[in-house]
């Protein structure tokens, strides 16, 4: 199969120099392939030396304070990849003897380690001879072997799979291979405007042969994006926050933010908000301090459309605050695990 070894001597030439890519630790390339899952490279890899500066090892990981822990993950979204990194650190080091598993099979029973993932660990840091498909790859394998089949679906998940063993099989190194085959659908066949004239399996390409490049890998259409609304009553008091942690099973889970009230439709009013009547007490104790304050976070099937009301209490208020909710200093606040919009909001407000 002459399009592995041409992906191997493409990669030897063009691939970017990574700090994953120069160790066989499984903790790290572990953290590193769960930071990358939705990020960008560029994004992810100042995060990456963060968290291994931190947590050098996985029992540093597992003891780690998990507000500590988000708060190092904040701006990185899905939330749940640092859970269940923590649960899967604890679990290693308590349960196997901080062992790592070796095997893509072993690695598949960890928490929040999927088919993907467990691949690239256990090529990447075992050698194993087991094949990564992720969009890049879905993506090189379509346009290469003029696949047709919905990638959102069962059965063309079932067909790249199939497609790329065999193709593992023709590889001089399984951890080589996959690093080459990812990075060149990251760096060469791209999404948009692939560099077709360059590339070195062109005239094994059917997609280029047949000038389909544009309509591979076919994908359904992405659900529509779910607009939000929210009203957030920022309380103030001697230069005091009134935060709480978010506890419900919803965006942003354990992390913190101000008094919410989710509407069905867009509110720029602070008369418009109809608050529960102790809530609605408090507010009429303060003023608000300034003009209400609009901002927007897009998250992958959400857009949050918030609007800030900073309320000044007077100095000597002594009332209650809504159930969960703390007063926090900006010092304290600044240890506090947030929404990036929360983050923004704090900054561009009281800088």
């Amino acid at each position: 199969m002459v399009f592995v070894p041409s992906l191997e001597r493409w990669y030897e030439h063009h691939k970017r120099d990574l700090p994953w890519r120069h160790t066989r630790n499984p903790y790290h390339i572990w953290l590193s392939e769960v930071i990358l899952q939705q990020t960008r490279v560029a994004q992810g890899k100042p995060y990456y030396e963060r968290f291994i500066t931190a947590y050098p090892t996985i029992q540093d990981l597992a003891r780690a304070d998990e507000r500590e822990l988000l708060r190092l993950w904040q701006g990185l979204g899905y939330y749940s990849r640092a859970r269940n990194l923590h649960q899967t650190a604890r679990y290693i080091t308590d349960q196997l003897a901080g062992k790592f598993p070796e095997t893509y099979h072993d690695l598949l029973k960890m928490k929040g380690i999927g088919v993907y993932t467990a691949a690239a660990i256990a090529s990447f840091a075992f050698s194993e001879r087991v094949p990564v498909v992720d969009g890049n790859v879905y993506r090189v394998l379509a346009r290469m072997f003029g696949i047709e089949e919905d990638i959102t679906t069962t059965g063309a998940r079932k067909t790249f799979a199939a497609l790329a063993t065999r193709l593992m099989q023709h590889a001089n190194d399984p951890a080589t291979y996959n690093q080459a085959i990812m990075e060149f659908g990251a760096i060469q066949c791209t999404p948009v405007a692939p560099d077709c004239l360059l590339c070195p399996v062109q005239q094994q390409c059917v997609a280029y042969l047949t000038g389909q490049q544009h309509r591979l890998p076919v994908k359904a259409k992405k659900a529509p994006v779910r607009e939000r609304f929210f009203q957030y009553l920022v309380f103030r008091n001697n230069n005091q926050l009134a935060m709480r942690e978010r506890t419900d099973r919803d965006v942003w889970q354990n992390l913190y933010d101000f008094y919410l009230l989710e509407t069905d439709e867009p509110k720029t009013a602070f008369r418009e908000l109809l608050l529960p009547d102790t809530v609605n007490e408090l507010a009429f104790q303060g003023v608000l301090a300034s003009v209400p304050t609009e901002a927007m976070q897009l998250l992958s099937h959400q857009r949050i459309r918030a609007v800030f009301y900073l309320i000044d209490l007077p100095d000597t208020f002594s009332g209650s605050l809504p159930t969960g909710f703390k007063w926090y200093s900006m010092a304290e606040i600044s240890h506090l695990p947030k929404p990036v919009l929360i983050t923004n909001y704090l900054e561009n407000t009281f800088g």
